[in-house]
């Protein structure tokens, strides 16, 4: 009974489409008033609990940085490289957009705020040279998911603090499989692209010494995650540390060096900060708070012996796991079903000898596919704001993309050392 009000009330609430963190806590309130002894104090007090973590300050640490470099003119420079990179070849425009992802990806951990950060330049400039609409916004939003795949990572952070796993080799487990997946975008754009015969970016030939300059103009960006991640590995701050350092440094190459980012301009991104990681706090304290619950209810045995009773087969189980989070992705937030799943179903993949780091990659991966499936689908709706177009026409643009990055999943989940091959090579 406790557990179908729990539940119950908790999609009843999506489904009126009240503010997943209100949901998770409104839903666990309800349960506890009618169906528990429980004092429903004890919402509150496990919410600032879970809050109560150093780890956790990393998310707006990063968040602020990934503000500073895109309004400070990294973002710019990187697409600038990018765009001498690959921007010759057919649809060369939707392949910068795709590797300005990535490269910012490297210095967000978002993928709403990748999205817009190369949205708000890429998405204007390929409609300008007649590319859809659709395929423009569309090709942007699945990119920006890369964002959470490629560290730093936010959703990695969480999984992390959650899971009890190293966030360093979540980090350095990302990367390999967030290459794989933008190589996967970009040639499916490739075939999208010379079929409806969009332009490259540029008729200008490409020399050495283009290559160079833009090497040259947007080193400050690429240095990020070599400072992140170097210092986490060479032991000299932790992740936390890390995303300070980043937020900093964002600061001083803004203002310093390329001089473009302003005294408003800092105002205006701490103040998206403060937002962004208040709406965060409700959402991860709220979803300790529903966790508790449901752990006293003995959900998350109940579903791991579930899964665990559908086949003997690890194969079977990673494939059942793959298709929950899916369904998952679509319909609640990355840093709530991780708070919620986490927990649960890491001992089912740890039994059949997957190893977290590796499953860690596979949750995340699952999830940032989420960003571009509807009806949740933030990144779409980023996207379809800054392309102006709706948001069923973006969703049906989207299908090639997703059906790619649902491919690229299967590898990575059945292909382990994609993920823990690196982490293994940097500590031996």
């Amino acid at each position: 009974m406790t557990v179908l009000v729990l539940f119950g009330s908790l999609f009843l609430l999506l489904f009126l489409s009240v503010p997943i963190g209100f949901a998770l806590g409104l839903s666990t309130l309800i349960t506890m008033t009618f169906t528990t002894d429980l004092n429903i104090a004890v919402i509150a007090q496990k919410a600032f609990t879970a809050l109560d973590s150093f780890p956790l300050m990393a998310i707006p640490f990063f968040t602020l940085a990934g503000l500073l470099m895109g309004t400070g003119g990294v973002s710019k420079r990187l697409l600038d490289l990018a765009t001498v990179l690959v921007g010759w070849m057919q649809g060369g425009l939707a392949m910068v957009t795709i590797l300005g992802c990535m490269f910012f990806a490297a210095i967000s951990g978002s993928g709403p705020a990748t999205v817009a950060a190369m949205g708000s330049i890429m998405i204007p400039a390929m409609k300008e040279r007649n590319y859809g609409a659709g395929f423009a916004s569309a090709i942007t939003a699945a990119s920006g998911s890369i964002g959470v795949i490629i560290p730093p990572s936010i959703p990695f952070v969480m999984f992390g603090i959650i899971a009890g796993v190293s966030v360093g080799d979540l980090f350095i487990g990302g990367i390999i499989p967030g290459i794989l997946i933008g190589v996967g975008l970009m040639i499916t754009s490739y075939f999208i692209a010379k079929k409806n015969n969009y332009a490259p970016a540029s008729n200008e030939r490409i020399t050495f010494k283009h290559v160079v300059k833009a090497i040259n103009e947007a080193k400050w960006g690429l240095l990020i995650p070599i400072i992140i991640l170097g210092g986490i590995y060479g032991g000299i701050f932790s992740p936390t540390e890390a995303a300070v350092v980043a937020a900093v440094y964002g600061l001083i190459i803004g203002m310093f060096v390329y001089r473009e980012l302003t005294w408003k301009d800092v105002y205006d991104c701490f103040k998206n900060t403060v937002i962004i990681g208040a709406t965060t706090n409700v959402i991860v304290g709220l979803s300790i708070s529903f966790a508790y619950l449901m752990t006293l209810e003995q959900v998350p045995t109940t579903i791991a012996e579930f899964i665990g009773s559908l086949s003997d087969s690890k194969f079977v189980i990673l494939m059942a796991i793959n298709l929950f989070l899916l369904i998952v992705g679509m319909f609640i937030d990355t840093i709530s079903a991780i708070v919620v799943l986490a927990p649960i179903l890491l001992p089912v993949a740890t039994s059949f000898g997957v190893d977290p780091i590796h499953f860690g990659v596979i949750m995340v991966t699952n999830l940032a596919i989420g960003f571009v499936t509807p009806p949740l689908g933030v990144n779409l709706i980023v996207a379809s704001s800054i392309g102006k177009i709706s948001f069923e026409r973006i969703s049906a643009a989207v299908v090639p993309f997703i059906i790619t990055m649902v491919v690229t999943l299967l590898v990575i989940t059945y292909v382990p050392e994609l993920s823990i091959w690196l982490p293994t090579v940097l500590k031996d």
